[in-house]
């Protein structure tokens, strides 16, 4: 009894508590003021006029803060500066579009399905072998970029138009020798065709000064996409006899059962490493570019 006598008497005590709280909340509420916040005198000042009513926000006028460019000078920075960073964010796109890497991952791609081993070699290290192999290819084009556009235009002895046809005139050149190479000028001529809406008799000679880039660059990529298979099928060859002969083999011991690719998977490695197969497909992708 004395344990049920001393629960109500704590109940109560909480009971009374809590009513004093919320009476001394309402009596804070009524007491404060009833006017809309203002904004101090300073951020009236910036926003140019008196805070809006109610609960409205204004914008501050930043021209007070921070005056308008009036000079080329003081345009031309921030101008450089967002084209930097536009082209920095196109460079995965200038090097896949305009360069040797896309024939060197697809051979090394389809060399890695040949063989059978799934992800073996990993994808990071084909395509850092990749990126490697470009460098290298791109080297010399890149040089003259350097030497003849890029240091002029530093040293101030070429103006930035001219830096930039040069550097484009360079690269076309790099990109219509791989066309040229590879048998592909019908590529150059479809996409003229198209750009200037007329017929191109395969007997006028082109000049690489008058293809715009948008022309070359659809050209240059599929004539890449055409050796580049061509390549991987030639690599194909070797690996397709092996997996045909240790199927007829296995069919004809009567064992149909087991899958061929058990068996056939360590010969193609060893014929692959026996002949310094990543030596050879290097050495083939390098002399390509010739």
């Amino acid at each position: 009894m004395n344990g049920e006598h001393g629960g109500s008497i704590r109940c109560r005590t909480l009971a009374v508590a809590v009513a004093m709280l919320v009476a001394s909340a309402a009596t804070v509420r009524a007491q404060s003021p009833s006017y809309p916040p203002t904004l101090p005198d300073e951020a009236m000042a910036v926003a140019g006029g008196p805070a809006a009513s109610g609960t409205e926000l204004t914008i501050p006028d930043v021209s007070r803060i921070i005056p308008p460019a009036t000079d080329p000078k003081g345009v031309s920075a921030t101008l450089q500066i967002l084209v930097l960073l536009t082209v920095l964010t196109l460079v995965p796109s200038i090097l896949v579009m305009t360069t040797s890497f896309p024939r060197v991952l697809i051979v090394l791609a389809l060399l890695r399905q040949a063989v059978g081993t799934q992800q073996l070699p990993p994808g990071q290290v084909l395509l850092a072998l990749s990126l490697f192999v470009t460098a290298l290819v791109m080297a010399p084009t890149w040089h003259k970029i350097h030497a003849e556009a890029a240091e002029p235009y530093f040293n101030n002895e070429i103006s930035q138009e001219e830096a930039f046809d040069i550097a484009l005139g360079h690269m076309k050149d790099f990109m219509y020798r791989q066309i040229e190479q590879a048998d592909n000028q019908e590529d150059v001529y479809l996409f003229l065709e198209y750009a200037e809406d007329r017929k191109i008799p395969l007997e006028e000679q082109i000049q690489v000064a008058d293809v715009p880039m948008t022309v070359m660059v659809p050209a240059f990529m599929i004539s890449e996409l055409k050796t580049a298979f061509i390549m991987g099928f030639r690599i194909y060859l070797p690996f397709l006899v092996i997996d045909m002969v240790i199927a007829t083999i296995l069919i004809s011991m009567g064992m149909m059962m087991l899958p061929p690719v058990l068996i056939s998977l360590p010969f193609k490695i060893l014929l692959f490493v026996l002949a310094d197969g990543w030596h050879l497909v290097v050495e083939s992708l390098l002399y390509s570019f010739a």
